[in-house]
């Protein structure tokens, strides 16, 4: 009796309890499906933003801002500045006044924009423009490298060539990038998250790279790297797609005419409203009050005997870490700040700014050496959070310009409004440059630098009370009032809506 019974509850059909080994068998597959979906989601939002708006788009921005800006504008970076200190042998504070001269191609964007939005080269608007930008920005590059040392005057006419090249090739895919976040205004923080993405991304490679660059074939012969994005650029040009128009010679010279007297009229009266002056004033103070104080830092922390003597290999893996800290930066905007308005983050972002600005201060005077902090870890976290916020305080500012440009000038009058940035970048290298002089810090004189830095960090704060002139606002709202532009446009209305095709 006893050996049926358990044969019977041995052959019943109910299934067996699972073992303990298949729940953890379980939970580590979630684990897995997780990290899988967590690796994949980039993928995604590519494929999002390829579908919605244009994979060409795409692809541009890539190039554009990935390899033009971010991998040649860091290597740009660090190679001038061992350029200028161990080649010129030039001071801090003339350092600074150079590079302010290279904002000027920025400053002249709107210049730029109105060439790509009016002046079309026989029937094209985008394509030349991509050309003469790599064009220039490689001769430039080349001449800087074969013709050997040059006067600081030459040298710094071909560093600008670079410099405009980078520049023009900026103002054209911005042209597309404000269209797009115009027309489909709920993807204008995604496709500055794009561009940021790509921006930090190249900057990562390039100073990763830029110290071996320096250290292996010196600061002029690194400056022939420069030469590799103007070339992508030229390739870029010759290979989009865009449709020609047919206007005959008279009909065309007639209708640049007619497209330029409508850009001007409808940028005058734009700039006029106060939903556009207040931000876009706001914008250059922000800039322009935060004086830039880089030369000041990178000739000390390179000196050997008043700083801490970093080498060139190790200054490129500063400022790579703080283009990785600047993709988290548009990590967290995306993921976490964008639905909040724009005076919200700038107000909190600034504050933040101020406080980073302090670490600075403390690493100057060593207080970190007290608190038992190497300084090269120091260093790195301070460049890591400063990156961080700056990321998060620029990614608004710049969303917050696409949506103030009126439809049919918006590539002209965003490149207008970028010009104001970079004139305000120009004034925060001249600013810091000033007072660099006026404290009286050198090559080898570093005795004032930390009461130069609490200025800067001064002038932060004050900053601050400014925020009421940004909107409260977010991305989706209006801010640009529907009769801004001349109520008379031009006849081919198509050619303003030009989407680049790769072939």
């Amino acid at each position: 009796m006893e050996t049926l019974e358990t044969e019977k509850f041995f052959s019943d059909d109910k299934p067996l309890p699972k073992p303990i080994s298949d729940h953890s068998e379980i939970k580590t597959k979630a684990r897995r499906n997780a990290v899988v979906s967590v690796l994949i989601q980039p993928f995604q939002w590519l494929q999002m933003l390829s579908s919605r708006l244009n994979l060409s788009f795409v692809l541009g921005v890539v190039l554009v801002y990935g390899v033009n800006q971010g991998f040649s504008g860091s290597i740009f970076k660090v190679v001038t500045d061992y350029y200028w200190k161990d080649v010129q042998q030039v001071q801090p504070s003339v350092v600074q006044l150079y590079m302010g001269l290279y904002y000027i191609p920025w400053v002249m964007r709107p210049i730029w924009g109105l060439f790509t939005d009016v002046f079309p080269i026989k029937g094209y608007k985008r394509k030349p423009y991509f050309v003469v930008s790599g064009v220039l920005g490689l001769v430039s590059a080349i001449a800087i490298v074969v013709l050997g040392k040059l006067p600081a005057a030459l040298a710094l006419s071909c560093l600008l060539g670079v410099s405009a090249a980078m520049a023009i090739a900026d103002v054209v895919i911005d042209a597309c990038i404000a269209t797009n976040s115009i027309n489909i205004r709920s993807l204008a923080p995604d496709i500055q998250s794009l561009c940021m993405v790509c921006s930090s991304a190249g900057a990562l490679v390039g100073y990763a790279t830029s110290g071996v660059f320096v250290h292996q074939l010196g600061p002029q012969g690194a400056l022939g790297v420069l030469a590799f994005s103007p070339a992508t650029i030229v390739i870029l040009g010759f290979f989009i797609y865009e449709k020609r128009s047919s206007t005959v010679p008279t009909q065309k010279t007639k209708k640049d005419t007619d497209g330029l007297g409508v850009a001007v009229k409808g940028m005058c009266k734009t700039v006029k409203y106060p939903e556009v002056w207040k931000p876009s004033l706001y914008m250059f103070i922000s800039l322009a009050l935060n004086i830039s104080t880089h030369e000041g830092h990178f000739y000390w922390y390179t000196d050997p005997t008043a700083g801490p003597a970093f080498s060139q290999e190790f200054v490129g893996i500063i400022y790579a870490i703080g283009a990785l800290a600047s993709m988290f930066g548009v990590l967290i905007y995306h993921k976490k700040l964008k639905g909040y308005s724009f005076r919200n983050i700038l107000f909190f972002a600034q504050l933040l700014y101020v406080f980073s600005g302090m670490l600075d201060l403390v690493f100057i005077k060593r207080w970190n050496l007290t608190l038992g902090i190497p300084d090269s870890l120091f260093v790195i976290t301070e460049e890591s959070f400063t990156k961080m916020i700056s990321k998060i305080r620029w990614i608004p500012m710049v969303v917050l310009s696409t949506r103030l440009c009126p439809l049919g000038i918006e590539g002209t009058f965003f490149a207008f409004l970028m010009c104001i940035d970079s004139f305000g970048q120009l004034a925060s290298k001249w600013g810091g440059g000033f007072v660099l002089h006026a404290f009286g810090v050198t090559r080898h004189d570093f005795g004032n630098l930390w009461l130069v830095i609490l200025i800067r960090n001064i002038l932060r704060l004050v900053t601050v009370c400014f925020v009421f002139l940004v909107p409260d606002s977010d991305h989706l709202d209006d801010l640009v009032p529907s009769d801004v532009l001349p109520k008379k446009q031009s006849e081919d209305d198509d050619d303003d809506d030009i989407k680049l095709l790769l072939l």
